[in-house]
């Protein structure tokens, strides 16, 4: 295959990605999707917290199993396997009744986020296997993708939720049927590339030769025998915290600073967005500075977004608060770039898919921290001790990070 012809067919395969990304992010609009739950069924914030716990759960071990799944039978399979995942636990949610909460945690928590987090390991590690040269750029793309999903259909789900024609139930079922449709066409699309697929040239600048080392293909049991892997997990695990846990309660903490319904929704949107800029702005500067500058950076901007957040807790400003929404989603935007970019430099490309996959699973300690950040709020009747948690937890990330070296 030419380089002409990859060029022509990656960018196809990368539109797909970005536009299945966008439909399978929607599980990140947990803040919102939680609401009919919350005011028609009365479930607590703990139970709902919960449920947000077991769904990032499952959506790290959708992308474990959709990496050995992929192997054995292919990308298109693999595809339709997890739309109908997604499709059917959104369908099953959309009959919940005040008495069935359990069947939320099967139905989202299990259903729809294996289906979604099978989606997510196949569709990264099939696009960006097309972008050697790009690793960066194309995680970000395909992150950004993921990221935004929650403003642009975060609006549109709120409003059919309040309409008297459609309803939560409506909703739910019309959100099953739509993602299934999109990742079982995505999976009709997306090819890996052949063995003879030429690949231009990756550009070599001196900020990222500064970091070089010899480039080798880890086993995934090789990678965790790297002190090095463990040190990145830990740092990145105490990072997405903070994104997780503020994801996780974001509505209802805009609210608490004076915002009204209708700007609470569109705050998280903003918060989705700054979610996807911070994804591809950290592509870009991957490529560009290199993965030490880029990690501490996404760092440092944690750290600040939970300070800021904090005093805007401590203030009740809801203009400080809103920086600090922008801050954390550039931040938790910053980490799923990072860990596919890290990934495939630190640990080859050959083994990535479950490479990949075993170092997301950061995110399931990140949402039992999210979890612990909901029952402090609950215990504390404030918003202060989870931030000052959080806050503590990234200054700690922060030391980890630096100690990051070549494995």
């Amino acid at each position: 295959m030419t380089t002409q012809s990859t060029l022509k067919k990656r960018q196809l395969y990368l539109v797909v990605g970005v536009f299945s990304m966008l439909f399978s992010g929607v599980l990140y609009a947990w803040s919102i999707l939680k609401v009919p739950f919350k005011e028609v069924f009365l479930w607590s914030d703990s139970s709902l917290a919960l449920n947000f716990t077991i769904t990032m759960c499952f959506f790290c071990l959708g992308a474990f199993f959709g990496s050995i799944i992929c192997k054995k039978l292919g990308v298109r399979p693999t595809l339709i396997i997890a739309g109908l995942l997604v499709g059917i636990g959104f369908c099953v949610t959309s009959f919940l009744t005040a008495d069935l909460l359990y069947l939320l945690y099967i139905s989202y928590g299990v259903l729809a986020a294996t289906g979604i987090g099978i989606s997510y390991n196949v569709i990264v590690s099939t696009v960006t296997s097309w972008f050697p040269d790009k690793k960066g750029f194309c995680s970000g793309c395909l992150m950004m993708g993921f990221g935004i999903s929650t403003l642009l259909l975060g609006n549109i789900i709120s409003k059919l939720f309040a309409s008297e024609s459609f309803g939560f139930s409506k909703t739910y079922l019309l959100l099953g049927i739509v993602i299934a449709l999109v990742l079982v066409l995505s999976g009709l699309i997306l090819k890996s590339p052949e063995k003879d697929t030429v690949f231009p040239a990756p550009k070599q600048r001196k900020s990222v030769k500064a970091e070089s080392f010899e480039q080798k293909d880890y086993k995934t049991s090789q990678m965790l025998k790297s002190f090095t892997f463990w040190r990145a997990f830990i740092c990145m695990t105490f990072i997405t915290a903070v994104g997780n846990s503020v994801i996780s309660f974001a509505r209802d903490l805009v609210i608490s600073v004076g915002a009204a319904e209708t700007l609470a929704i569109t705050l998280v949107g903003v918060l989705a967005v700054c979610n996807g800029l911070g994804r591809v702005i950290t592509g870009a500067v991957y490529d560009t500075l290199g993965r030490k500058t880029t990690m501490i950076s996404a760092n440092i901007i944690t750290i600040v977004a939970a300070g800021v957040t904090l005093i805007a807790v401590v203030t009740g400003s809801l203009p400080i608060c809103i920086l600090g929404l922008c801050l954390t989603g550039i931040s938790y935007g910053s980490c799923p770039t990072v860990t596919s970019a890290f990934s495939a430099s630190f640990y080859g490309s050959k083994y990535f898919p479950m490479n990949y996959s075993i170092i997301n699973f950061n995110l399931i300690f990140a949402s039992f921290i999210a979890n612990f950040s909901n029952n402090l709020l609950i215990s504390s009747g404030s918003y202060v001790s989870p931030f000052v948690m959080l806050l503590a937890l990234a200054v700690v990330a922060l030391g980890l990070n630096f100690s990051i070296k070549k494995p």
